[in-house]
């Protein structure tokens, strides 16, 4: 099959073609033409490059029109067609012969010589020689501005301009008036076996329909125009008798179906297509209005600025079954994502379906270096594993990253269809390649992604990956390619006498950045991060001297509780038999604010606390802390412990020390302090810095700026810009530490056993079904609630949580726990049928 296309991407090895209605088509690099071939030949076998031979990206650019044949639809792995194209002119112009030949054709031709006064053109046509003049070339050339000359392989729109000896030589030109100004007539003598795209016709309107106008042309034949080539400023306007120009799109071999276009972007050979900003593709437009449905295709939709988008039928909804045509009339609105853009229809395709207009990465152009993504497993091969992100997003993990240690049989652990958590290594949209990485440290890592050299600043603290362990030290990769060297003196503070006995490939590291020179490329790293605290000096001179020089940030230790304050516990550390007094402030019992009040209210003289965390000893008492997401942040490194370590992107775990009208003051284990302004606190507008946050609140904050000189941070509380990529399973965390800390609380409560309220609050579990007596139902619609097993307790349902029950004082009924306030001992319960059923 004969069609028009038009070059949407170029690579080394193959050209994306676009072609009519919404499909795509691929030429590879072998389907130029027979010059082009011969010396891509010539070059494998010399084994070196040629001087004369150009890269496809030298010779075509997005934009360009080209005739082309399909030679095969494939189907690939994932069940999607693939068509393979060539735009050899031997195969596009194969009905032609030499008698066929006539003043004012145009055809495609490839350059396949360079002379003294012109160029040898190869059009396909067996026993004749075409020849393009320089001054025929030179407007071309000009415009074109890419060299002095025509290049080998190079694709031409060539008019003939003298036809000798029964058309077995003729002369060409490629002048640009001359070919925009080109017609196909019937003098030229067309046939339906050589009849090509690309062709600029008179056509006169037969018939008029919805989908489309029939079209008589060159006399004899005839055509299609479909409703996606009619000119948008006159689609309504067309009726029998009409002449007009319309350009050949497509000729079906075997029907001899001939598909036309009336945009006038086609009506003048040579141009190219109105092409889409970049910032449109994959934009999501809130309101795209319905201008035409067609049942067996899709519908027609008008975009927010004017322009035409098509959908398929199968992304208007999730799936056929949900389908339903009565929303698609004429006027209806609905929401779309751009998601891709056909260069011979101009016009956007767009998804309605949800997962495709929420969906994080829609192109390569989306992802970045360092991003988290999911993923399932293509293909398992030697060289690593294929893994698809989306329907159009492939990438590779490399065999040094499909595990933390390199896996010697990793269809053990991986099979094809799992879901996988990657990071992206290296994005290289143009190339369409993407490189990711399994590595669980890599992977969870919040420290700064290190993806060029200018961001190596002195200091920096991140996590590569081992590529290579000598006797000189160890090179260390990161992203992006860049990598550094760890010499033999910075690999410890104890000395390393064989680095390969010690490190080994693949290994994940954190490194500090000691030296970096950008435009050489040169890193100079090192694995000792800072410098250990001094040893305990043999010389006590007092106790405090003593707690400070025992008890480090970071330390875990066992504490007993000694006193209650209105601020905190007063606690011993067991492991020095109880001489150490330290403090665990009522803010710290906890990562929930509602929790810290709720333990310092449960908890007695006497109660052992274990795996409390030494928090600061700066003070005359050493201050600790119970803060699970504090303690995990200082356990696997993911801290700052002076000023100089902080970098601009890092993520890092602390709490409120202090709520201001401007904005949030967080401290971080080890002293550190930042600001989050009042603009950089919360998704949501904030009117007042206190309905935000309270004081002690643990927060993940990023760190947005540094000012050295003033040794300040500037910090973003947004939940936005503070997920670590993985936002469910990090809500999924805190989920199971809440339950975690409410079934500890209702543990400390069943022990006191101090009265028959806090064992009854102890019982009560949300999802428990309780039965209950109606004591009153309040003016709000709301209802109160007794029972034996509440005795002592306020049992309340809001008005919403009655459903559709009248009930009434003394009524007897089943209900659900929601909630328990165990301060104020309040339960709060539904009686809802469709609770009640679970």
């Amino acid at each position: 099959m004969l069609l028009l296309g038009c070059v949407k991407e170029v690579s080394d090895y193959e050209l994306v073609v676009s072609l009519p209605n919404g499909l795509s088509g691929f030429v590879p690099v072998t389907q130029i033409s027979d010059a082009y071939s011969k010396m891509l030949s010539k070059q494998v076998a010399q084994g070196e490059l040629l001087e004369d031979l150009n890269s496809l990206s030298d010779m075509y650019s997005p934009g360009t029109l080209v005739r082309c044949i399909v030679t095969s639809v494939e189907k690939n792995a994932d069940g999607r067609r693939s068509i393979k194209l060539s735009i050899d002119p031997k195969k596009v112009n194969k009905g032609l012969n030499a008698s066929a030949l006539a003043l004012g054709m145009l055809l495609s031709g490839f350059v396949s010589s360079v002379e003294d006064h012109g160029y040898l053109i190869d059009i396909g046509v067996s026993g004749t020689h075409a020849f393009l003049p320089r001054q025929k070339a030179q407007n071309y050339i000009k415009a074109a501005k890419r060299g002095p000359d025509l290049k080998i392989g190079q694709n031409l729109n060539c008019v003939i301009v003298e036809v000798k000896n029964e058309g077995r030589v003729v002369r060409l030109s490629i002048d640009r008036s001359e070919v925009a100004a080109s017609l196909a007539t019937e003098r030229q003598n067309w046939t339906l076996s050589n009849l090509l795209p690309g062709l600029v016709v008179k056509a006169r309107v037969q018939k008029v329909a919805p989908l489309g106008i029939k079209v008589n042309f060159l006399s004899s034949f005839t055509g299609i125009v479909d409703f996606m080539h009619m000119d948008p400023e006159k689609s309504m306007n067309y009726s029998p008798d009409q002449v007009m120009k319309a350009c050949i799109l497509s000729i079906h071999p075997t029907s001899k179906v001939v598909r036309l276009s009336l945009r006038q972007s086609f009506l003048h050979p040579g141009g190219s297509p109105n092409q889409l900003s970049n910032d449109r593709m994959g934009a999501v437009v809130e309101e795209s209005t319905v201008k035409a449905f067609y049942k067996q295709f899709g519908a027609v939709f008008e975009l927010d600025d004017g322009t035409l988008a098509f959908a398929r039928l199968k992304h208007l909804s999730k799936t056929r079954k949900s389908f339903k045509p009565g929303a698609f009339k004429t006027g209806c609105k609905h929401k779309c994502r751009i998601i891709d853009y056909s260069l011979m229809d101009e016009m956007c395709i767009v998804s309605l379906k949800y997962q495709i207009i929420e969906a994080r990465f829609l192109q390569y152009q989306d992802i970045h270096t360092g991003d988290v993504v999911q993923g399932k497993v293509l293909t398992l091969k030697p060289i690593g594993m294929h893994v698809k992100v989306t329907d159009g997003i492939k990438g590779l993990v490399p065999s040094m990253h499909l595990g933390e240690m390199i896996l010697k049989q990793p269809e053990k652990k991986y099979s094809i269809g799992d879901e996988v958590k990657c990071r992206v290594l290296e994005c290289s949209p143009a190339g369409k390649k993407l490189i990711l990485t399994l590595k669980k440290s890599l992977v969870q890592s919040k420290l700064p992604i290190l993806s060029n050299y200018e961001d190596a600043k002195p200091g920096l603290i991140t996590h590569g990956f081992v590529v290579c362990a000598r006797e000189f030290g160890c090179i260390v990769k990161f992203y992006n390619d860049v990598k550094g060297l760890v010499p033999k003196n910075e690999l410890s503070t104890e000395h390393v006498s064989c680095p390969d006995k010690v490190f080994h490939e693949g290994q994940v590291v954190k490194v500090m950045v000691l030296k970096c020179e950008p435009q050489q490329e040169r890193l100079l790293l090192s694995f000792r991060l800072s410098s250990k605290p001094a040893q305990e000096d043999k010389k006590e001179c007092t106790s405090k001297k003593k707690q400070e020089m025992k008890y480090q940030i970071g330390e875990m230790v066992d504490v007993k509780v000694l006193k209650k304050k209105d601020n905190g516990l007063e606690v011993s550390i067991l492991e020095d038999e109880g001489n150490v007094i330290a403090s665990i402030p009522t803010v710290h019992l906890s990562d929930f604010v509602g929790n810290c009040k709720l333990l310092w209210h449960c908890l007695q003289e006497g109660d052992v606390l274990p795996r409390v965390m030494c928090l600061s000893d700066k003070g005359e008492r050493i201050i600790l802390s119970r803060k699970s997401a504090v303690i995990s942040a200082v356990q696997e490194e993911q801290v700052v412990r002076s000023f100089s370590e902080i970098q601009p992107g890092m993520l890092l775990t602390g709490y409120v020390r202090n709520v201001m009208p401007f904005g949030v003051f967080v401290e971080f284990p080890f002293g550190v302090t930042g600001l989050a302004p009042k603009m950089s606190m919360s998704d949501k507008f904030v009117t007042d810095t206190k309905d935000h946050f309270v004081v002690g609140q643990t927060v993940i904050a990023k760190v947005m700026s540094i000012d050295e000189e003033k040794q300040r941070v500037l910090l973003n509380l947004k939940v936005s810009e503070c997920s670590s990529g993985d936002s469910a399973a990090e809500s999924f965390a805190l989920l199971s530490q809440y339950f975690k800390e409410m079934k500890e609380i209702r543990s400390l409560l069943r022990r006191r056993g101090e009265s028959s309220m806090a064992q009854g609050l102890s019982e009560l579990v949300p999802g428990k079904e309780l039965q209950l007596v109606v004591q009153d139902v309040k003016e709000d619609g709301s209802a109160l609630f007794s029972g034996s097993s509440v005795t002592g307790l306020t049992v309340t349902a809001t008005r919403y949580h009655l459903g559709d029950k009248n009930i009434v004082p003394g009524e007897k009924t089943k209900a659900l726990v929601l909630h328990v306030d165990a301060l104020t001992s309040r339960v709060y319960v539904s009686l809802r049928e469709e609770l009640l059923k679970r």
